[in-house]
């Protein structure tokens, strides 16, 4: 069964009538695959989410974009956790979560929403990200699609990144992607003015946008402009 949901998925990718560049036909056979409103692929290196490689529709990439911006929500759960992240209904959660992610989400007409961790071996590459305009459980066979769509989806990216240059991102990728290189400059400027980790420095910039009632990329482009400076308290 593995095998026959296997050949569907590389199927729908090499359908030359529906083929489109660079990793667009592959978000898009996340949605098609388990028949969800939208999917979007997060990429993350350790627990620093990189940012978006693709997302289906405006919805997905909010969906994306509240990642990135709030270091919450099922991509960056499913990625940490090694595991799928599965909340069927975000309005009325059995365990409430994702308190920052949630009403937004909520709002741009999300109403379930499921990560699927994206890793090859021990290599974690990130996350899949699949989300439904209506509440509901993944069916059996749906659940299974997702996992076998994952795992193509982290040996697409690994085979896309494969003969990239060290510390650059394969041109495949970059093609529709949002990787906030704004904000990972700004987290390696605060990470080095406070002698912590990049990802610690990511937090810090966070906080200091959601306490000032900031986006992200305003204070990271402040950061950046030498505007503001964090110094060690």
């Amino acid at each position: 069964m593995a095998g026959e949901r296997l050949l569907r998925i590389l199927s729908l990718l090499t359908a030359e009538s529906n083929a489109e560049p660079g990793t667009a036909r592959l978000c898009d056979v996340c949605a098609e695959v388990s028949a969800m409103s939208g999917a979007g692929i997060m990429l993350m290196s350790d627990d620093v989410p990189m940012g978006s490689v693709c997302s289906t529709n405006e919805v997905s990439n909010l969906i994306e974009e509240l990642q990135y911006e709030l270091g919450e929500g099922p991509c960056v759960d499913a990625h940490k956790e090694g595991r799928p992240v599965l909340e069927p209904d975000l309005a009325d959660p059995a365990t409430p979560r994702w308190m920052a992610f949630s009403p937004p989400a909520l709002a741009a007409g999300t109403r379930a929403v499921f990560g699927f961790p994206l890793q090859v071996g021990a290599v974690r590459l990130g996350a899949m990200n699949l989300y439904r305009d209506r509440p509901g459980k993944l069916s059996d066979d749906q659940h299974a699609d997702a996992l076998v769509m994952a795992d193509v989806a982290a040996q697409a990216v690994l085979a896309m990144q494969a003969n990239a240059p060290i510390d650059t991102v394969a041109t495949e990728l970059e093609a529709g992607a949002n990787f906030h290189l704004v904000e990972h400059q700004a987290s390696g400027m605060v990470a080095a003015q406070l002698d912590i980790s990049v990802g610690e420095a990511l937090v810090r910039l966070r906080a200091h946008a959601f306490s000032h009632d900031l986006g992200l990329n305003e204070v990271a482009q402040a950061v950046v402009a030498r505007k503001l400076r964090f110094n060690p308290s």
